[in-house]
């Protein structure tokens, strides 16, 4: 999920005499005819070298970033206990003031992309961009790790430290986020489809493919990432909240030094200014105009008024091309938006995803943990990503795509609503067993003196919520990335993959309206309500965009 101006593929050939696409044999590039492109197997092309370091690069950022994150409920939520207890806890401000500052950390962290992106175009380019944050950030770790030691916490400068920390880390992701995947896309050049013969069969080496490829493979190694928050929660709860924010420090160097190691073998387009700049120039003069001239029967979209037609009688033949290649880019701003209209319904589907670091963890407090950490279950998410996207990468979507069944973008975001959905209703089951438990009941938790008290009910009945957050993921996650980045035209990448980092944005803005009820005994309610909403939304959003992307089933070719 990322931002950037030109993140079409094809840019880097134009800006840089030399390409490293070293697997591509010129001399087999026969582009297929439309009878082949209907029956030959579409595959995935190799994935250059440069486009592995950056994911390496962003492996080590999503280690910091979950390494430092999976804690925080804990570390807010709950007051100092012993080594080993079964919820450790720093600062004691309870699971409102926990789920509110963590839900903030989210909303900042996916916020600043979009400050990120705009430097990038306008002025440094991504690769700069890239490494400038990546120095914010690891300040950012720093004032985490020295704020979060015996010396701060008993000092009182914990709380303030940890808020310094959460924005200074923000900004970091927002420059590191904004940025890294489109530079990865950027590495692979190939624009056609071509034919090529492997193993004695004909096949097509698909981009899309290939990008869809590459987009499960980065989000796999983001997965990777994640499972540091299985270090670090395992850490905080037989050690200290310190070395627990170590770690990531020291991991995080990795990202900093692939990129500098690298640096002569990436392909960097320079920046040409900001496309979300302009595009937020051509919206408020449409708006403008619109008010000014009233409605036209020329005009039939919004953007249309920010048009200028060449006159008959002008003369200047620079200023009659600005305002063509003006024009062009309001249509390609047209198809992107229109291409976004998909993301409308994603705020709804990250309020549901982002109780995976905040009420989740919570709710596991109020249960028999045994040995292990209160927070480690979320990586059962992560996990279950790590294992089912090479089984969808390399079987599952290859073998839809050799029976000729297309399992669409629609239906797959759809699925991923539900999955949500699913996720959510078994937390209110689990929540209901939890207040339908003994010794605690409906407060589970005890007294604010006595936080280590839960009710005796196994956290394994969580498992199946983090199993179906991860199938949702890579339904409605991975697959609205990768729809937006192939519907829009190739100058709106960046515009796409912005609109997509709001949509977090918002989701987590959203979530603030739950903090009222993340309290004992209502938060059943909570969990309950958010499966409705989310099955509603799903079906909305099927009934919306059906048409778009229907399912086909073609007889298997008898080659």
């Amino acid at each position: 999920m990322s931002v950037s101006e030109d993140i079409e593929m094809n840019s880097a050939m134009s800006t840089e005499p030399k390409t490293i696409v070293e697997w591509t044999d010129e001399t087999s590039e026969i582009e297929p005819t439309a009878e082949e492109l209907i029956t030959l197997e579409h595959i995935s092309d190799g994935i250059p070298l440069a486009a592995w370091l950056i994911v390496i690069c962003e492996l080590c950022e999503r280690f910091a970033f979950y390494g430092l994150s999976g804690p925080f409920q804990n570390y807010i939520q709950f007051p100092p206990a012993p080594p080993g207890a079964p919820q450790p806890g720093a600062l004691g401000r309870g699971q409102q003031a926990a789920t509110a500052l963590t839900t903030f950390f989210q909303f900042f962290a996916y916020l600043t992309p979009i400050a990120g992106a705009i430097i990038a175009d306008q002025f440094w380019g991504k690769y700069k961009m890239i490494l400038v944050a990546c120095v914010i950030y690891m300040f950012g770790l720093l004032v985490l790790v020295l704020s979060s030691i015996p010396p701060s916490l008993d000092a009182d400068i914990a709380f303030p430290g940890l808020i310094v920390a959460m924005v200074i880390i923000g900004l970091g992701t927002g420059g590191v986020k904004s940025n890294v995947s489109p530079l990865m896309a950027e590495q692979y050049t190939r624009t056609k489809a071509v034919v090529r013969e492997i193993n004695g069969k004909k096949k097509i080496i698909d981009p899309k493919v290939t990008v869809q490829s590459m987009f499960n493979w980065f989000y796999w190694a983001i997965n990777i990432g994640a499972l540091s928050s299985i270090a670090t929660t395992n850490i905080e709860k037989y050690v200290s909240f310190w070395l627990a924010y170590l770690i990531p420090l020291v991991v995080f160097t990795g990202a900093i030094i692939v990129l500098v190691a690298g640096r002569s073998r990436y392909i960097r387009a320079p920046p040409t200014g900001s496309l979300l700049l302009r595009a937020a120039r051509v919206i408020i003069k449409a708006i403008r105009m619109r008010s000014k001239l009233g409605k036209q029967a020329n005009r039939s979209h919004l953007f249309d008024y920010a048009k200028e037609f060449p006159s008959s009688t002008d003369q200047d033949e620079q200023k009659t091309m600005a305002q063509i290649n003006q024009n062009q880019f309001i249509d390609d701003l047209k198809k992107a938006t229109s291409a976004c209209r998909v993301f409308i319904f994603y705020p709804f589907y990250w309020v549901c995803y982002n109780q995976l670091g905040t009420n989740l963890v919570s709710q596991a407090a109020q249960m028999d943990v045994g040995p292990l950490p209160n927070d480690v279950l979320q990586n059962i998410d992560p996990l279950v990503l790590i294992i089912a996207i090479p089984i969808f990468d390399r079987f599952i979507y290859p073998t839809l795509r050799r029976l000729k069944i297309n399992f669409s973008s629609i239906f797959r975001i759809t699925a991923g609503f539900f999955c949500v959905s699913i996720a959510m209703a078994w937390s209110a089951v689990v929540q209901d067993r939890i207040y339908s438990t003994g010794p605690n009941y409906n407060y589970p938790n005890g007294t604010l003196d006595i936080p280590q008290k839960y009710n005796d009910i196994v956290v394994a009945w969580q498992i199946p919520t983090y199993f179906f957050i991860a199938l949702s993921e890579i339904f409605a996650s991975i697959t609205g990335l990768e729809y937006a980045f192939t519907q829009a035209p190739s100058s709106m990448k960046s515009i796409v993959m912005s609109l997509f980092l709001v949509t977090s944005a918002f989701g987590s803005a959203l979530n603030f309206t739950l903090i009222p009820v993340t309290v004992n005994p209502k938060l059943l309610w909570m969990y309950a309500s958010l499966s409705i909403m989310s099955s509603i939304v799903g079906i909305i959003f099927f009934l919306v965009f059906r048409n778009e992307q229907n399912v086909r089933v073609v007889p298997v070719s008898n080659e």
